[in-house]
């Protein structure tokens, strides 16, 4: 018998598969469930969309597999949305790559910066998939805490007080996973700052 790498030790169910099983359980007895727990469209598309989607099979180019680093247009798309909204160039040739979900670029970050027994700093509350990455590839979490007295931003100025030497990485995400709080534009300048200072 094969037997599965030692990594996989510390992989646990998924949190939203467990409480996806929870709802389900919870309906299958007549309990009266609104399930606000993912972000699962229930409303079909624009009809737009679909045509869009239903024209887009029948490309030449349909069937074959698609560029590493997501089609020209959609990546211009993205370059010019952040100028509009928010006056920020950005080159759609090396600074944008489309993925198929979240999880994925996390993923990535974690393979690509952190070895065995680097150190994390993750949210708490915050998105599960943080920690289970982590523990993926054999990093240590530690957690920091947010609270709503502090509009669910990192507290910093305690974060400076422990030892951070073994920080490789900070995960933040705003707005925030899972109380929806936005960030400012002073906190993100906070972080950048506090981000040089464990770094340098």
């Amino acid at each position: 018998m094969i037997t599965t790498a030692n990594r996989l030790n510390t992989v646990e169910e998924y949190y939203f598969s467990k409480k996806l099983k929870e709802v389900n359980q919870l309906i299958s007895i007549g309990k009266p469930i609104i399930n606000m727990g993912i972000g699962s469209p229930d409303l079909l598309p624009h009809k737009s969309v679909l045509e869009a989607i239903q024209q887009a099979v029948l490309e030449p180019n349909a069937n074959m597999y698609q560029s590493y680093q997501g089609l020209p247009d959609l990546r211009k798309g993205f370059c010019n949305y952040y100028k509009s909204i928010f006056n920020v160039d950005i080159d759609f040739t090396n600074e944008i790559l489309p993925l198929i979900g979240s999880k994925e670029g996390i993923m990535h970050i974690a393979m690509a910066f952190l070895n065995e027994g680097d150190e994390v700093l993750i949210p708490n509350p915050g998105y599960p998939t943080y920690q289970s990455v982590s523990n993926l590839v054999g990093a240590k979490t530690v957690l920091y805490d947010l609270d709503e007295t502090n509009n669910w931003y990192p507290n910093l100025e305690a974060l400076e007080k422990q030892d951070l030497t073994k920080v490789k990485l900070m995960w933040v995400c705003y707005p925030h996973m899972p109380t929806g709080a936005q960030a400012s534009l002073e906190l993100f300048e906070k972080l950048i700052a506090f981000g040089k200072n464990i770094i340098f």
